[in-house]
């Protein structure tokens, strides 16, 4: 019975990206929608457009504030998606109010919080994010 349900934690699927330019979050994008596709059974539409958001907000970031360079890794299983990325800089994200006024951001923190069942971080010579939505 343990022998089961162990072999039914393993994830399934999995894919890694490397990025460190402003056009690379376009090709990562490109690779998560074909991630989701390709699980089987599919996510619903919407869980697979959470999944896209929370990768594109955690690679935006990293990009910004992590370092100029990030590493995503999607991996799943049976009942989840864990999008893990990976920056230089050990710096946890930090929550500030969205700017309604002039734009300049604020809301990806939130969102990604909000859209995932658990969010982790662990920290080293930098720091990657785990964002674990269900699937």
């Amino acid at each position: 019975m343990n022998g089961t349900k162990i072999a039914n934690a393993r994830p399934t699927a999995s894919t890694v990206v490397r990025g460190d330019s402003p056009g690379g979050i376009q090709r990562t994008r490109a690779v998560t929608r074909a991630f989701t596709r390709g699980l089987n059974p599919p996510p619903h539409p919407d869980v697979a457009d959470a999944i896209l958001l929370v990768v594109s907000e955690l690679a935006t970031n990293a990009l910004r504030h992590g370092g100029g360079r990030y590493t995503l890794e999607l991996s799943a299983g049976p009942d989840t998606v864990t999008v893990a990325v990976s920056d230089p800089n050990p710096a946890v994200p930090r929550a500030r109010p969205p700017d309604l006024s002039t734009g300049t951001g604020g809301f990806g923190w939130h969102m990604v919080r909000r859209l995932s069942r658990e969010v982790t971080i662990t920290r080293g010579r930098g720091k990657t994010i785990y964002a674990s939505l269900l699937r």
